[in-house]
C-alpha cells in the first residue's frame, strides 16, 4: 500500500514514511492509493470474529510490509484493550462510547496506534524525532498518555490558552519526562497553522527530525476506522443499517467512519455535527468552502474554522459534491441547543452526555425525525468528568469522578507560554533542551 500526497499526487510513499513524515511537501497530506474492500462475507460474520482480530483485518493493508504481522496484532491488541460499548439510549438511537480508555476520550485509539508504530520505527533511527501535535482538547492527552515514555521520541503539544478543559490541561500539562506543552496565546486554528508553517520549513526539517500527531498523521487517522466495525459487530438489526452521527471538528473521526463505508461496512447515512464553527455544514448548502476564524464553545475540541482532513473526505468522493451530499450530511448546534440537549439526554432518557456527545445526539434526533423508520448511533468522543461545570450545570446532578481523574487534581500544571508567531515557536523549537 502506497500513500500519496493530496497536494502533489506524483509523491508516494508507504505507510512507515507517511507516518514519520507527517505531511508531503506543499503541506499536502497524504491519503491511500487505493481502499481495501473487505468481503461481505467477513463484515456478516463480525460477531464470531474477535475484536483484535477485526482491528488487524482493517489495518493490515495499509500497513503493508512496514510492520511484521507478529508485531502489528500486537500493536492493534494494545491499541483497543479497553471497552468500546455500544449502549442503548432510547428506541432508535444507540451510543457508541469511545471514552473508556486511559485519556477518556476516542483519541485513545489513535494516539495509541500511532505511538506504538512510531516507537517500533524508531528503533531502527539513529536521531530521536520529535512529534508535534496541536490540539483543541482531547487530542493533547491522548498523545501524551500514548507517548509517554516512549524511547528516542520528544512530545511538544501545542494548546490554545483558556480554551481546553481543565481535565484537558492537566491530561496534557502534568505527564512529564518526554513530553512538552506550549499554551499558545490564540486558537486552535493558530495552533494547526504553527505545526503546518514547521513541516513546510526546510531549515527547520534539516536540523531537527519532526513528524505530526494529528489526524493529519495516517498512523492517527486509519485506526479510527476499527471501532466503526467494532460499532457494526454489536448493531443488533443487521437489516438495517444505521446512521451515524459524529460530532466533528477536525473532520478526521467522520473522514475515517466515511473510509471505513467505502470499504464495505454497513451504514446508511452519516452526519457530521458540529457547532457554531459550521464551515461544513454551510459548505454542503451552498457548494463554497469558505474558512473561518473559529469561534469558542461548549463543545471546544470541535472549535475549528478550517478542518485540515475535509480534503481527505473530498478525496474519498473524488471531489464530486453531490454523491458527498447523499452520503453525508451536517448540522449546526448552538451552545444553547448543547445544553437543552445535555438536559433532555439525562432528565429524559438517564444519559449523561458530554457536550460533544450532545451535539451528536441532537444532529441525529433531528434527522430521525425527518427521516421515520430509520435508526441511529451518536459517538460519544468524550467522558463527561473532562467538562464537569458545563455538564453539572444542566443535569443538576453532580458527576462521579474516576480515580484516574481524581489523582490528576494533585498534579501542578507545568506549560510554556508562546505568542501565536511562527518565528517564537521556530525559535522555541532551535533552541530548546533536548
Amino acid at each position: 500500500m502506497l500513500f500519496y500526497n493530496l497536494n502533489k499526487p506524483s509523491e508516494k510513499v508507504d505507510f512507515k514514511t507517511a507516518t514519520i513524515q507527517g505531511l508531503g511537501s506543499e503541506k499536502g497530506l497524504f491519503f491511500p492509493e487505493r481502499i481495501p474492500v473487505f468481503p461481505v462475507s467477513w463484515i456478516a460474520d463480525l460477531e464470531n470474529i474477535s475484536n483484535e482480530e477485526i482491528a488487524w483485518v482493517v489495518m493490515k493493508d495499509y500497513v503493508g510490509h512496514s510492520i511484521p504481522e507478529k508485531m502489528l496484532r500486537q500493536i492493534v491488541a494494545e491499541t483497543i484493550d479497553f471497552d468500546i460499548p455500544l449502549v442503548r439510549v432510547s428506541e432508535n438511537i444507540s451510543t457508541l462510547e469511545l471514552f473508556h480508555g486511559p485519556t477518556l476520550a476516542f483519541k485513545d485509539v489513535g494516539a495509541r496506534f500511532m505511538s506504538r508504530c512510531l516507537g517500533y520505527f524508531m528503533q531502527h533511527q539513529d536521531r530521536p524525532i520529535t512529534v508535534l501535535v496541536a490540539t483543541s482538547g482531547d487530542t493533547g492527552g491522548a498523545v501524551a498518555s500514548g507517548f509517554l515514555g516512549v524511547e528516542g521520541v520528544e512530545v511538544v503539544i501545542l494548546y490554545p490558552s483558556g480554551k481546553v478543559s481543565a481535565v484537558q490541561e492537566l491530561q496534557l500539562t502534568t505527564p512529564g519526562q518526554n513530553i512538552t506543552a506550549l499554551e499558545v496565546n490564540g486558537s486552535f486554528d493558530d495552533c494547526q497553522t504553527l505545526v503546518k508553517q514547521v513541516f513546510s520549513d526546510p531549515e527547520l526539517n534539516e536540523k531537527i527530525f519532526l513528524t505530526s500527531a494529528n489526524s493529519i498523521n495516517v498512523a492517527r487517522w486509519l485506526p479510527q476506522q476499527i471501532y466503526y466495525f467494532l460499532a457494526w459487530k454489536q448493531w443488533k438489526n443487521k437489516s438495517k443499517p444505521p446512521v451515524i452521527s459524529v460530532p466533528s471538528g477536525n473532520f478526521g473521526n467522520i473522514c475515517a467512519g466515511l473510509l471505513a463505508y467505502h470499504s464495505g461496512l454497513p451504514v446508511n447515512h452519516f452526519i457530521a455535527a458540529c457547532n457554531v464553527n459550521a464551515v461544513v455544514p454551510a459548505f454542503l448548502k451552498t457548494g463554497i468552502y469558505q474558512p473561518v476564524k473559529a469561534k469558542p464553545s461548549l463543545s471546544n475540541a470541535m472549535d475549528v474554522g478550517d478542518p485540515s482532513n475535509f480534503v481527505r473526505v473530498m478525496a474519498l468522493f473524488n471531489a464530486q459534491f453531490e454523491p458527498l451530499k447523499k452520503m453525508m450530511s451536517s448540522e449546526s448546534i448552538t451552545d444553547e441547543e448543547t445544553g437543552d440537549a445535555i438536559k433532555t439526554l439525562y432528565s429524559e432518557y438517564g444519559y449523561a452526555a458530554d457536550p460533544h456527545g450532545a451535539v451528536g445526539w441532537l444532529a441525529l434526533s433531528r434527522w430521525l425525525k425527518s427521516h421515520p423508520g430509520q435508526e441511529g448511533i451518536f459517538l460519544e468522543t468524550a467522558h463527561p468528568v473532562k467538562f464537569p461545570e458545563i455538564v453539572e450545570k444542566f443535569t443538576g446532578k453532580p458527576i462521579d469522578v474516576p480515580v484516574a481523574v481524581q489523582e490528576l487534581f494533585v498534579k501542578k500544571k507545568n506549560s510554556f507560554r508562546i505568542p501565536a508567531d511562527y518565528e517564537d515557536f521556530k525559535n522555541y523549537l532551535l533552541n530548546r533542551k533536548r
